[in-house]
């Protein structure tokens, strides 16, 4: 018998402990173990990895990640009242759970992981979009992790996986996309969860290029980026003509149409115009 299989049902745990879910926390739990061993599933082979989870709320998918042989699993826990639940989880798994209370956006996790590092979370909705940000903008690339296996709004998952043209194609896409691989590989509806949220869930899949797709300044990427899709209603000329004065030469140079709006620019555009825009 695993491990797993001696832990009390997760709705067990959550009433032993009085983990009823917080809205200000962003929390949403995922009871059921067959999810949460299949999102592990999506992470692929842990067993030489270690792996980063943060908001493990009463430890589901930290269940699933332990159990599908994860090397060791660091949880970072915001509400203190969940530290029992994981500390028991940590018990049945001796040595491999590390668990820190503290905000995520605050703690620098690497000093408790030896790579190869993945990370995989049921993100809290309140702070999902701006740690992916993060793990894909460090000042140095390849990053710290392999591979993220997340969980997010279905909306958000799909402005990560969008395509020139359709209407969530904007600034998440192409920081995905530019220096990583993504798939959306799960969907799950508002009833998987306690309490269930108002909108479906998606798994997104991302895993680290070894470099850009296309060579750009990350900083001038991001600026121009940001410029475009601030007023994505507007032709490029306009949109971008804060970035440079001639900025209708800079689009041409760059193989780009000055009436263009940011939506239908693919991202090999947006890294030829950085190119040209950095070039002076």
């Amino acid at each position: 018998m695993s491990a797993i299989d001696t832990l009390p049902p997760l709705r067990d745990v959550i009433a032993t402990h009085g983990l009823s879910a917080r809205k200000s926390l962003g929390q949403n739990f995922l009871l059921d173990l067959n999810l949460t061993a299949k999102i592990a599933r999506q992470a692929g082979d842990l067993t030489a990895c270690d792996v980063l989870e943060i908001g493990p709320g009463p430890g589901g998918l930290t269940r699933g990640l332990l159990s599908e042989g994860a090397r060791h699993v660091l949880c970072i826990e915001k509400d203190s009242r969940c530290l029992p639940a994981l500390a028991e989880i940590a018990d049945a798994y001796p040595g491999r759970l590390t668990v820190i209370e503290g905000d995520a956006l605050e703690i620098d996790p690497l000093e408790h992981l030896t790579p190869p590092i993945r990370v995989a979370a049921n993100l809290p909705y309140n702070v999902g979009t701006e740690l992916l940000v993060r793990w894909l903008t460090p000042p140095d690339w390849p990053p710290f992790w392999q591979s993220l296996t997340l969980m997010f709004q279905r909306e958000v998952a799909e402005r990560i996986v969008a395509e020139p043209g359709s209407k969530t194609y904007g600034r998440l896409a192409i920081l995905a996309q530019w220096r990583a691989d993504a798939r959306i590989v799960m969907q799950l509806p508002p009833g998987a969860f306690t309490p269930p949220p108002k909108v479906s869930s998606s798994v997104v899949h991302l895993t680290a290029l070894p470099e850009p797709r296309f060579p750009a300044d990350p900083a001038v990427l991001s600026r121009v980026v940001a410029a475009a899709f601030n007023q994505r209603r507007k032709m490029l000329r306009a949109s971008l003509k804060g970035v440079a004065p001639d900025i209708e030469d800079r689009l041409i140079a760059a193989g780009i149409k000055p009436t263009d709006r940011a939506e239908q620019v693919p991202l090999e555009g947006f890294c030829a115009l950085a190119r040209e825009l950095a070039a002076t």
